[in-house]
């Protein structure tokens, strides 16, 4: 019989309603689980085991409430979605001892569905980064192979699914913070169409590209969180009124996409357009063994009856430079106001006031952070603002006209979420560049504002560690990207568990 933490996210809700287990019970088991784990993988920063304890107690003495869909749940936040009375430090020293006096609109959404929050999880400081080393309090591992990243920036919270630490956990992408981790882990991302869930409470990097998104163990668990969180939202301007959206709004119930894409993968899949860019499979640097995944991937698809079409994006080359152009010059303008004076980490003795500000943040941000501060300010500066920030937008206009035409032939768009699997520690320590090049195949999505679902397709032959595969829609259709993703999930073969923790 299966361990209760080993259960998927629906398997557990059923066991929950059957009441077959409580909800103390199912949080124990992940308590559990974290502990024989967590020193291994350090993927939370900050543990709530009281709290969540004394919730799943609440819960069971109420009993259980179907109409709450993630009643009784043991869920993970990545640490820059802000939760009511518990430290949410960006991973940064700038932020360590900052407690918000609110939630954050998806972490409420959570918590009104009945979900219980069991920990904040590791991330790469102030989302910037691909690893998860990026963060002040250490570097997380991947579940698959302990001497290998995790992915990031969201590594923390993919390593904690993957491993059983918790039966979902939210995440943010900016530009691959969700579904790279989800790749190199071995789970399920989906990085939703940019204004599809609230960004209230989410601490900005770069405000044109971030957005919430759920991480899973399954196609059908990532739609049950996802159902939850998204929605319109009055206190974000940038969230998505569809109410204002023209006519032909894609199917918006989630839950029931990915359920009749795992029940019927063959009739869901039949006559499905997916498209496939050139620029991703035929890119120089794709390893063997995530080419030879994935394209095995699209074959179980078109056996199922989809429709390969070969498709071109054409401006795909300028993505990586117009992506860090763009958002260090946002992540910039956005960490401007952490200055030591009204918050954050304060320099205790200082000459001047500009020796004040220079010594905190200094101090307070560590290298690749000041990296894309000081890039930020080059692009946004007199003499070069045209030069550069102005061409990135102009590509990013480009890269959406690409896709528009792309997906105006398919329903779907599939690639590779990254070039290799998992990479040792330090891999990219001391190239800067390398490490933005392993956003090769993800920034696109979200200079085009569209949504992504990265699953897991295998194993590497030669490596033996997670390949994740992208189906990309056009925007707003996350039902359709659930529905084939769930179809494609059940017609692999399983990972099984991450084999350094087994």
């Amino acid at each position: 019989m299966a361990e209760l933490y080993e259960l998927t996210l629906s398997q557990a809700r059923s066991a929950l309603l059957s009441r077959e287990c409580g909800a103390m019970e199912l949080t124990r088991a992940c308590c559990a689980r974290l502990r024989a784990t967590e020193d291994r993988l350090h993927a939370c920063l900050s543990l709530l085991e009281e709290e969540a304890l004394a919730q799943a107690k609440k819960l069971d003495e109420s009993g259980p409430e179907a109409h709450r869909p993630l009643w009784g749940m043991p869920l993970m936040l990545k640490d820059n979605i802000c939760l009511r009375g518990s430290p949410t430090t960006c991973a940064s020293a700038m932020l360590r001892d900052f407690v918000p006096f609110y939630d954050a609109e998806a972490a409420a959404r959570l918590k009104s569905a009945g979900a219980i929050i069991l920990a904040k999880n590791n991330l790469d400081e102030f989302a910037m980064g691909s690893t998860t080393e990026n963060s002040a309090f250490g570097r997380s591992a991947n579940p698959w192979d302990l001497g290998k990243v995790p992915g990031g920036s969201s590594g923390g919270s993919a390593a904690a699914v993957s491993a059983g630490q918790a039966f979902g956990a939210l995440g943010s992408d900016t530009g691959g913070s969700i579904r790279l981790p989800a790749a190199l882990c071995g789970c399920v991302g989906l990085k939703p169409t940019y204004g599809r869930v609230s960004r209230f409470g989410l601490v900005a990097f770069g405000s044109s590209f971030d957005q919430i998104g759920p991480l899973a163990r399954t196609v059908e668990d990532c739609a049950r969180l996802f159902e939850v969180i998204a929605g319109p939202d009055p206190k974000d301007s940038t969230s998505a009124r569809l109410d204002l959206y023209p006519e032909g709004l894609p199917e918006q119930n989630f839950v029931e996409a990915a359920q009749a894409g795992g029940r019927s993968p063959e009739e869901s899949l039949k006559g499905l357009a997916v498209g496939l860019p050139k620029e991703f499979w035929e890119q120089e640097g794709l390893s063997p063994e995530v080419a030879q995944n994935c394209r095995e991937a699209l074959q179980v698809l078109e056996r199922a009856g989809a429709e390969l079409v070969p498709v071109d994006l054409p401006h795909q080359k300028y993505a990586v430079a117009a992506y860090y152009i763009m958002s260090s010059a946002e992540a910039g303008a956005n960490l401007a106001r952490f200055d030591g004076v009204r918050y954050g980490l304060r320099a205790k003795a200082a000459a001047d006031l500009d020796s004040f500000f220079v010594s905190s943040r200094s101090r307070g941000f560590g290298p690749e952070v000041r990296r894309r501060i000081m890039l930020g300010a080059f692009v946004l500066s007199a003499g070069y603002y045209d030069a550069y920030y102005r061409k990135a937008a102009q590509i990013r206009r480009l890269l959406r006209d690409d896709f528009d035409r792309a997906l105006s032939r398919c329903r779907l768009l599939a690639a590779p979420v990254a070039t290799r699997t998992a990479w040792p520690f330090g891999f990219t320590e001391n190239d800067p560049l390398a490490a933005y090049k392993m956003d090769l195949f993800t920034v696109t999505l979200n200079l085009a504002g569209l949504p992504g679902l990265a699953l897991p397709v295998g194993l590497g032959a030669h490596s033996r560690l997670p390949v994740g595969l992208q189906l990309m829609g056009r925007p707003f259709d996350e039902a359709a990207l659930l529905r084939a993703g769930a179809a494609l999930e059940r017609l692999v073969p399983p990972l099984g568990a991450p084999a350094a923790l087994a």
